[in-house]
């Protein structure tokens, strides 16, 4: 179930109409973990085990990690909690990844073994709240957030279906005191979440998923194409992933908001960003501060000497890179991005010698060009063809004679202007001020709107296969 299909719109009327008429806070609450449960049901009800195991154990570590005193039992149980939740995604993520690269190695020197592939389904956000619940026996351990002796409430904060299978990755300090309290339904703020999730819609189903057949029909086949193809394919794709991901997470902030609880930003205009450290402040928020916090952070961080530094930040992109899915891959397009980090944080200091604007001028033209390269490597099907494609990016070399489309760097320069149109604006509220028949109606021709451009079939979110 996604949030574009018209059973979701069902299933949200019935959740929202049901939890906002029952009184008592327990019941609320066990009627959304009951929804939240069906709605990833609705995908595979064999794995809400894996979410259940998550829950139950992160539970017991978080009871054990507040009561205990002692250093080592202490690093003992908070190795429980990393070793459960890594060992699940591992299992069912990682495992012929690093099984395929081990045979390869073995037979690159020279001892040859045979395996036999194990097809293991990927379940559907098991990246997602395999942090999350991490991140909550992380805090405790640290002392930075209490254990939470109410099941109910660390289930619910586990398995909350608008973030549940796509993010953001939500903190336990900031959900869990949401859910000590009643909230009340006249404090909901409806225009605004139905604004956040009416444009979260048009960047899913009118922008995303009408770009995905000519992405899909360029990297099917690169070596077909033109040079100038590769950059309008690259850009495409930047395009789709962008208001893929941005437009899931509107749609869920929007719908946690329309049930009384606040998630966090994760996106801020990220093409805008004018070096590769802005970009991160501003992509995937919430994984960029998950990162930070407890992966960059726990292997030294910036306490150490330069060099030190580096190599954190380069092995934080890495593993960054890693999350996103069990292939090669995605180690280079995280390297890529360390690696930016790297030069930036050296150049850091020279930089600051040159006017802003400039800096800022030529900053955002190098950011801009680096996060699109790197997305080739996020988007190819292996690194044969990844490596064919940067070099027409790189070297504006044709690999082939057919032209992507005449009229696609047209759709480019209307999408480059809509996203710098919602920067500009993204502050005006002037919506709010108008009267509620007013509102109604023009936000009912901005549906009518959306569904004339909408792709006659929804897809899948792009982040639902990490």
């Amino acid at each position: 179930m996604i949030f574009t299909e018209f059973r979701f719109l069902i299933f949200f009327a019935l959740v929202f109409l049901v939890r906002w008429s029952l009184r008592d806070l327990t019941k609320q609450k066990l009627w959304l973990l009951a929804c939240s449960y069906v709605f990833y049901a609705a995908w595979d009800w064999r794995f809400l085990s894996l979410i259940w195991i998550s829950t139950v154990v992160d539970y017991v570590v978080g009871i054990r990690l507040g009561d205990e005193v002692d250093a080592r039992t202490r690093k003992l149980w908070i190795t429980v909690s990393v070793v459960a939740n890594l060992g699940i995604l591992g299992v069912f993520k990682y495992f012929n990844f690093f099984a395929e690269s081990l045979v390869s190695m073995l037979d690159f020197l020279g001892l040859p073994i045979s395996y036999n592939v194990v097809h293991i389904i990927l379940p559907v956000g098991i990246s997602f709240y395999t942090f999350q619940t991490m991140s909550y026996s992380l805090d405790v351990y640290r002392g930075r957030l209490e254990p939470t002796r109410n099941f109910l409430n660390l289930a619910l904060f586990v398995g909350f279906f608008p973030q549940l299978v796509a993010g953001p990755i939500v903190r336990a300090s900031a959900f869990l005191p949401q859910l000590l309290k009643q909230a009340r339904f006249q404090d909901v703020d409806f225009r605004s979440s139905m604004v956040l999730f009416l444009s979260g819609y048009f960047k899913k189903a009118c922008v995303s998923d009408n770009i995905a057949p000519f992405v899909d029909r360029f990297f099917s086949a690169p070596d077909e194409f033109t040079a100038m193809s590769a950059w309008i394919a690259t850009l495409l794709y930047a395009a789709q992933i962008y208001c893929d991901f941005s437009g899931y997470s509107e749609m869920a902030i929007a719908t946690a908001r329309m049930l009384g609880f606040e998630l966090g930003e994760n996106f801020n205009f990220p093409y805008l960003a004018t070096s590769i450290r802005d970009f991160w402040r501003r992509w995937h928020i919430s994984l960029s501060t998950w990162l930070r916090d407890y992966l960059y952070i726990s292997l030294g961080g910036s306490r150490g000497s330069e060099l030190f530094t580096l190599r954190n930040l380069m092995l934080t992109m890495l593993l960054g890179g890693l999350w996103h899915g069990a292939s090669w891959n995605f180690v280079i397009w995280g390297g890529l991005h360390g690696l930016a980090l790297v030069i930036h944080r050296l150049w850091e200091p020279h930089g600051r010698r040159l006017p802003g604007v400039i800096s800022h001028g030529i900053g955002f033209v190098l950011t801009f060009w680096w996060v699109n390269l790197a997305w080739i490597f996020f988007r190819a099907p292996d690194l044969s063809q990844a490596a064919s494609i940067s070099r027409s990016f790189v070297l504006l070399t044709d690999s082939g004679p057919r032209s992507l489309g005449v009229g696609l760097p047209w759709l480019l320069a209307v999408l480059a202007c809509l996203h710098l149109v919602g920067y500009l604006s993204q502050r005006t509220v002037w919506w709010r001020d108008l009267p509620g028949w007013v509102f109604a109606t023009g936000y009912g021709v901005l549906v009518g709107l959306a569904l004339a451009f909408i792709h006659p079939s929804a897809q899948p979110f792009i982040y639902f296969q990490f």
